[in-house]
C-alpha cells in the first residue's frame, strides 16, 4: 500500500520537496497551499495540488486527516500552530517552519497523541544539527562548536552583493534579533552582525562570517564549553547592513510620511525586496562549515564537515531549496522506512546519534548531488 503525504507550502522549500518525493513511487503525494500561482508552478504529473487557508487550525485538521505523514513547510509566523494542528490530528510531521516559539513544548502533545515529529529538518537548522550531533556522539567533552553557514548569488553585483531566497523582512529579522551562543558552558546574548572575522573556502574564496542567533536546539541538547552559528556573506555586507540598522531603517515604530504612518521596517523590506529577490535560473550557492572539538578517551579530536552546493540548471531549482528541501524529503523516508521509530518531539541532533540514520541521510543526498565532506583529526 503507498503512503498517502500531503506537503502544506508550496513555495521555494515545499516545491523541491514535491518534486523530490514525486519520484518515488511508494508514496501518493499531495500539495497544499492558498497561492494558487505556487500550485500551477507545481507541474509535475501525479501530484495533487490542494487550494486551502492553511492558517484556519479546522481546515489543516480536516485536510492532513486523509494521510499518513504531513511536511510542515508554511511561513514561519503559522509553523507552530500548523504544526500543533497536525499533532492533534494524529500525524506525524516532518517540520521546517522555522518558527520562533520552542517547538519541545508539544513533546507532551506528541506522545499523547502517537506521533513522531522531526523538527527544524532543513540545512540550517537541520542537517548542521545532525552533523554535530554525530560528532558530540564521539566525544566525551566537547570544547568548540563552530557552524558558519551562508546562501549566495554567484555572481556579485553592487552594492549588497546578496540576493535573499527567503523574504527580505525574514532576513531582516535576522540581522536585528540577538545571537545567541554559549561561551564557558553558558548561554550568552550578543548583538547580531558583531565579531566578523574571514574564512577561506575552496569554491566562493573569501567571506565574511559575523554572529547571527542560528543555535536553536542545539544550545539546550548539546553540552558544549563553547558554541556559535556565523552567517557567511561576501565581505563587506556587515558594514553595509550596520549602516542601515544604525540609522533607524530596521525599526518597526511607525512615523508620519505626507501624512501617512509608516514603519521604516515596512518601507525598506519593500525597496529591498526588487533588489534582493533571487530570479529565476539565477545562480546561487550555499556554503557551510562545521566544527566540533573535543575529547576521546583521553585525546583531543577535531571533526570537520564542508558543503559546498549551487544552483541545478537542468531542475532550476536554486541551491538553499535543494540543501533545505531534500534534506527534508529524506526524513520523509526515514519515517515511512521506520528507521526512526520512536513518538514525540525530535530535532536532528538526536537523530546524529544513530549511525545508521547518518549514513542514510548522507547517501541520500548524495544520490541528489548535496556532498557532504568529513574529516576527523587527532589534535
Amino acid at each position: 500500500m503507498k503512503t498517502k503525504i500531503i506537503i502544506l507550502g508550496a513555495g521555494l522549500i515545499g516545491r523541491p520537496i514535491a518534486l523530490d518525493l514525486a519520484g518515488d513511487n511508494d508514496f501518493l503525494l499531495s500539495v497544499a497551499d492558498i497561492d494558487k500561482k505556487k500550485l500551477r508552478d507545481i507541474r509535475q504529473s501525479g501530484i495533487r495540488k490542494i487550494q486551502v487557508d492553511l492558517s484556519e487550525s479546522s481546515e489543516v485538521k480536516s485536510l492532513v486527516n486523509d494521510y499518513d505523514l504531513v511536511v510542515n513547510a508554511v511561513p514561519g509566523f503559522m509553523g507552530f500552530k500548523c504544526l500543533r494542528n497536525c499533532i492533534e490530528a494524529g500525524k506525524d510531521v516532518v517540520d521546517i517552519a522555522f518558527y520562533p516559539e520552542d517547538v519541545f513544548g508539544l513533546s507532551d502533545l506528541a506522545k499523547v497523541n502517537d506521533v513522531r515529529v522531526i523538527s527544524d529538518m532543513g540545512v540550517a537548522p537541520g542537517m548542521s544539527n545532525l552533523l554535530v550531533g554525530s560528532a558530540a556522539s564521539n566525544l566525551e567533552h566537547i570544547n568548540k562548536v563552530d557552524i558558519y553557514v551562508g546562501g549566495l548569488p554567484k555572481v556579485r553585483s553592487l552594492p549588497w552583493e546578496y540576493k535573499a531566497v527567503f523574504s527580505p523582512a525574514d532576513v531582516i529579522e535576522e540581522y536585528t534579533r540577538p545571537a545567541r551562543l554559549v561561551e564557558h558552558g553558558k548561554i550568552v546574548t550578543k548583538p547580531a552582525l558583531t565579531e566578523v572575522e574571514l574564512l577561506e573556502f575552496e569554491k566562493p574564496g573569501t567571506l565574511e562570517a559575523f554572529n547571527s542567533d542560528g543555535l536553536r536546539s542545539l544550545m539546550f541538547t548539546i553540552e558544549a564549553d563553547n558554541m556559535r552559528e556565523k552567517t557567511l556573506r561576501y565581505p563587506g555586507y556587515a558594514e553595509k547592513i550596520k549602516l542601515l540598522a544604525g540609522n533607524g531603517f530596521f525599526s518597526s515604530t511607525k512615523i508620519e510620511l505626507d501624512g501617512q504612518q509608516v514603519s521604516p521596517l515596512a518601507l525598506t523590506s519593500k525597496l529591498l525586496f526588487e533588489q534582493w529577490k533571487l530570479r529565476e535560473n539565477e545562480a546561487d550557492f550555499t556554503v557551510m562549515r562545521i566544527i566540533v572539538e573535543g575529547l576521546s578517551e583521553g585525546k583531543a579530536k577535531r571533526y570537520s564537515y564542508e558543503l559546498y552546493d549551487e544552483y541545478h540548471a537542468k531542475t532550476g531549482i536554486h541551491s538553499m531549496a535543494r540543501t533545505t528541501g531534500y534534506a527534508a524529503a529524506m526524513a520523509v523516508r526515514l519515517l515511512v522506512e521506520g528507521l526512526y521509530t520512536t513518538t514525540g518531539i525530535t530535532v536532528p541532533e538526536y537523530l546524529g546519534k544513530d549511525k545508521k540514520i547518518v549514513r542514510f541521510m548522507l547517501r541520500g543526498l548524495k544520490k541528489r548531488g548535496i556532498v557532504y565532506t568529513s574529516k576527523i583529526e587527532k589534535l
